[in-house]
């Protein structure tokens, strides 16, 4: 078996997306920063995201039943901080910049994200220390203003020029 810190450091290394994937409803409005975002089919259009099975906001999420993957641009790791929590910000306090907005499932999107990703909870598997929560797709929207993704290697930030042109 391998040890759980090697495995960390390993992952370390594989480049990904940073995500604040929100939710909203009769549980509440809470969110968290996520690298562990894939998409699972394109017919119906499935996404995955994972979220730690100790996390107070894990049964916020299943209850609700939805959630929004805000793609985050380079501009906005101070979101990615607060929503992980290393910020020191409280869960309300998060959503206060002007910039929020519900989604068609009522789940908060940042109009300044590069990408929103709204779902509907179709399954739920718990794997390991995490619960996996599959997502079919009800809304995309694609900032077509932004230009510079944000991405985590190597425990840091980096900058990713997308350019103006680019599609899902």
């Amino acid at each position: 078996m391998v040890d759980k810190s090697q495995f960390r450091d390993a992952m370390a290394h594989i480049a990904a997306a940073v995500n604040v994937v929100t939710t909203d409803g009769a549980e509440g409005r809470c969110g968290y920063t996520c690298t562990a975002v894939c998409s699972v089919t394109d017919d119906p259009a499935i996404v995955l995201v994972c979220l730690n099975r100790s996390s107070a906001m894990n049964e916020v999420f299943k209850r609700n039943g939805v959630f929004c993957i805000n793609v985050l641009n380079n501009d906005q790791r101070h979101l990615s901080q607060q929503f992980a929590g290393t910020a020191g910000v409280a869960m309300q306090d998060r959503f206060l910049e002007a910039d929020w907005r519900p989604m068609p499932t009522g789940s908060p999107g940042h109009q300044q994200a590069l990408c929103l990703i709204d779902c509907e909870i179709t399954e739920v598997k718990e794997m390991g220390t995490h619960s996996i929560l599959f997502g079919r797709v009800i809304k995309i929207d694609v900032n077509r203003d932004e230009d510079e993704a944000l991405v985590y290697c190597n425990r840091a930030y980096h900058s990713v020029s997308i350019g103006r042109d680019a599609t899902i």
